[in-house]
């Protein structure tokens, strides 16, 4: 194990690696109880989904984990979810089954992107003051992530601000509470603000970031994991953790309603339907262009920020993925992974996987090599059995260990010349828009839109590279198509 994962090369350790992969499982276990939850809502078998979203999960991390030896792991993204979920099916009109059709069509973009070598000139583009902007903005995305889950913010909206209840257009007039309130869209009218911490979430995360921090300054091993083992057992006279057992997902069941979504994007139904309608043949182009351009970057900007940093894509990797061909380097096999998994899932009936920024939490635990994704991917398959147990941990418990590790990734920013407007411009942007947006993918469109307007100003358009140029155009073109389909 030690020779195959090459971990003395990688100076690190078995039990360095198995906590890694520990951590980084706790951190993004909720996505087998969530994905289920959103997709269900197309008419998709909840159970199924579940069973679904483990086995794409396992097969997907475990390419990571094999073939490109790096702590990654791959599971069904939320944000791509979401939208399968609200906009391509339930706003669009599209079938579930002609949904999972339209994930591995972009698969299959994906993973002929990658091999074409394409993937590779777009990360050879990005400039170095926007790499270290990104790497910072994951910091900042993934700690925003762990203050909202962590409970510590509240939102207050005006009314006259909101533009949707439950993906309806809201009207002062209108009502769209028959079945409750599944969600609400503002506009900029939302105002955050810290909560009054009353609520015992909230307390239970604070308590467990000061725990985190604490074993983190003194540099005690295994200490995010400890922390998260720590938190959820303080939730318990919180009331925060949860020890019913009695709602988890029967495996008989979600095998029974597996067979309802394996396959299912190439029956009638699915790729079958899909382009029978000339109507819905560009719309069904557009929609595969925001799924693919979304995961391609969104994987990108996570390796890009916590790859080079800590090592993980080393000096001598990076030229060789620079100046080699073929899969020789650790990033080319990793971006093929990542292009393989939209193909596993569509297979299994979920939605596109994609690499998980959590894995920014296992990274931070000393995650250097495919053994902590193997661990992860290993998890994963037990979860099919001891989804109860996992169920037990609360968000509030994994929470710090995200904001922890954002504090660590910040520590790129020290290498842009903020005083220089010409690179601060595009790094701001590209930064804060990773967090505010809820997106690395739109983090970085931000980023590439600036960089253009500041070298066309500064009269330094050669320095520009032509697939940044091309990129940059493709994300214009890209919120475009969504003002249009949305």
């Amino acid at each position: 194990m030690s020779d195959f994962f090459k971990l003395k090369e990688n100076h690190t350790t078995v039990s360095t690696e198995i906590t890694a992969g520990l951590t980084t499982f706790f951190a993004m276990s909720y996505i087998l109880f969530v994905a289920p939850n959103i997709l269900s809502k197309t008419g998709m078998p909840s159970q199924g989904i579940f069973l679904a979203t483990i086995i794409a999960s396992v097969i997907s991390t475990l390419i990571m984990a094999l073939f490109a030896n790096v702590p990654y792991v791959q599971a069904p993204g939320l944000g791509l979810a979401t939208f399968f979920t609200y906009t391509v099916v339930l706003q669009l009109g599209f079938s579930w089954q002609e949904a999972l059709a339209l994930v591995f069509l972009c698969g299959i973009i994906n993973v002929t992107i990658t091999v074409t070598q394409i993937r590779k000139l777009i990360i050879k583009s990005i400039p170095e003051v926007l790499q270290h902007a990104i790497s910072g903005g994951i910091g900042m995305f993934v700690a925003y992530i762990g203050i909202k889950n962590a409970g510590f913010l509240k939102f207050t909206t005006d009314g006259t601000d909101i533009i949707s209840i439950n993906n309806h257009p809201y009207h002062h007039a209108g009502v769209h509470l028959a079945h409750g309130i599944q969600s609400i869209v503002s506009g900029s009218g939302i105002t955050p603000a810290l909560i009054n911490f009353n609520q015992a979430g909230a307390l239970v995360a604070l308590i467990g970031l000061l725990i985190m921090a604490f074993l983190m300054i003194k540099n005690v091993k295994g200490g995010i994991l400890i922390g998260i083992i720590a938190t959820t057992i303080i939730g318990i006279p919180f009331g925060v953790t949860h020890l019913d057992l009695s709602n988890a997902p029967s495996l008989v069941e979600s095998f029974k309603q597996l067979g309802v979504t394996f396959g299912a994007a190439f029956g009638s139904k699915g790729m079958g339907a899909l382009f029978s309608h000339p109507g819905k043949l560009l719309l069904a182009v557009m929609t595969i262009f925001a799924f693919s351009l979304t995961d391609i970057f969104d994987t990108i900007g996570t390796f890009i920020g916590t790859g080079k940093k800590s090592g993980i894509f080393s000096k001598a990797d990076e030229d060789e993925f620079y100046n080699g061909s073929g899969f020789k380097s650790k990033m080319d096999r990793s971006l093929f992974s990542d292009a393989a998994g939209s193909i596993v899932a569509a297979i299994c009936g979920t939605s596109n996987v994609t690499t998980f920024v959590e894995s920014a939490s296992g990274i931070g635990a000393g995650g250097r090599t495919g053994l902590t994704s193997l661990t992860a991917a290993v998890m994963f398959l037990l979860s099919s059995l001891l989804a109860p147990l996992i169920a037990i941990i609360p968000t509030q418990a994994t929470a710090p260990a995200l904001i922890i590790v954002g504090i660590m990734m910040m520590s790129s920013f020290k290498e842009i010349n903020w005083s220089d407007l010409e690179d601060a411009i595009p790094a701001f942007f590209a930064s804060i828009f990773m967090a505010m947006c809820y997106s690395i993918s739109y983090g970085i469109a931000a980023g590439f839109i600036f960089y253009l307007l500041v070298k066309i100003c500064k009269h330094k358009f050669n320095e520009i590279h032509p697939m940044l140029i091309v990129c940059t155009l493709l994300f214009i073109l890209n919120f475009v198509v969504l003002a249009i389909i949305e």
